[in-house]
């Protein structure tokens, strides 16, 4: 089982960046507890981070034809990009959304979701343990789905 886990703006400044809402740890530091929670579900995952909007819908696009299923943290484009939600309905890949942040506590503008919807399940406000949860849940989503 293949997943792609998707970033999208400046998530590459983790740990730098608002560590009130976002926490201490890097990208690449969440990418490692990622890859090691993806050894013990026996998943592997690509990992790609953007901050262009069109990057972002190009690799969901090419995303049907390799992975199982997206972890999605489309960051600040949650809240705006119809390209991106087209794009994720497109290829009706079975995917997660996750945050860092607890958005029910933030400005009201983060608080409407435009991808939620067509999601498999939605996880925030747990710090980089929101990854963990939705690869875990994602992971089990792929293995039942069908049953």
């Amino acid at each position: 089982m293949k997943i792609l886990v998707l970033n999208g703006p400046n998530l590459n400044l983790l740990g730098s960046r608002e560590k009130a809402h976002y926490g201490k740890l890097t990208l690449a530091q969440i990418e490692k507890k990622l890859s090691t929670l993806a050894k013990e579900l026996k998943v592997s995952l690509d990992f790609f981070q953007s901050n262009s909007e069109a990057e972002l819908v190009e690799k969901v696009q090419q995303a049907k034809k390799h992975f199982d299923g997206i972890l999605l943290n489309a960051a600040a484009y949650t809240h705006t990009s119809i390209a991106l939600r087209d794009a994720l309905s497109s290829v009706a890949l079975p995917f997660v959304e996750v945050h860092l942040s607890n958005l029910a506590k933030r400005e009201d503008f983060r608080r409407q979701s435009l991808l939620s919807d067509l999601a498999v399940g939605v996880v925030f406000g747990f710090g980089p343990n929101s990854y963990l949860l939705g690869l875990a849940g994602l992971v089990d989503h792929l293995k039942n789905r069908g049953k």
